[in-house]
């Protein structure tokens, strides 16, 4: 074949396009996430959270992690205990201690995650002693969220607060299923959050 005929295929930097796609986002009321490349200043009135992807989910890019962080300035009071499962690179636990959470505790079951996410344990809710908890968070996926509901309800304190997402609209009623009657549905686009008040 003559060399005209295969097109070179431009080189791209793959990294570079991936970080281009990471714009800092202000996300609820209060916060501000910033890739760890950028030394943008957060605007007057706004928490500050610098975002390094790493191998880990949860970017705040993704519309669960914003649900979670809004959920999270509504629900959290100063002082609470707040238990993050599945931290991915630790938005969540970060958001809440800047809210003025007491004490944060989060878990992952990938040491990847737990190692970018700084402050956290290998492993999951399962560990964490009934009743320990004002508030739990779980970004997680549909099938977790099911398998750990007795856990996740467990480890809260009487009238504690579940924050579960990590599902689309059309999982929602399959996440019910395993949590108790009245929980309130929140979305954006189409992925939910539901929360449980016990």
């Amino acid at each position: 074949f003559p060399g005209s005929f295969f097109r070179q295929e431009e080189q791209r930097d793959w990294v570079q396009s991936a970080r281009d796609l990471l714009q800092p986002m202000e996300v609820g009321e209060r916060f501000f996430l910033v890739p760890e490349w950028r030394d943008d200043p957060a605007p007057s009135g706004r928490f500050r959270i610098v975002v390094n992807p790493g191998m880990a989910f949860g970017t705040g890019v993704h519309e669960t992690t914003r649900l979670c962080i809004e959920a999270l300035e509504e629900r959290l009071n100063p002082g609470m205990s707040v238990l993050d499962v599945g931290t991915g690179s630790g938005i969540l636990a970060q958001a809440a201690k800047l809210l003025g959470a007491g004490k944060v505790y989060a878990c992952d079951i990938d040491p990847v995650a737990v190692e970018i996410a700084g402050d956290a344990f290998v492993g999951s809710v399962d560990a964490v002693a009934t009743q320990s908890v004002d508030l739990v968070v779980a970004n997680i996926s549909p099938e977790a969220i099911a398998a750990l509901a007795p856990d996740l309800l467990r480890v809260l304190h009487p009238a504690g607060i579940l924050l579960a997402s990590g599902f689309e609209l059309q999982e929602v009623e399959q996440v019910k299923e395993s949590l108790p009657p009245g929980a309130e549905l929140r979305h954006k686009g189409n992925w939910a959050l539901l929360t449980v008040v016990r």
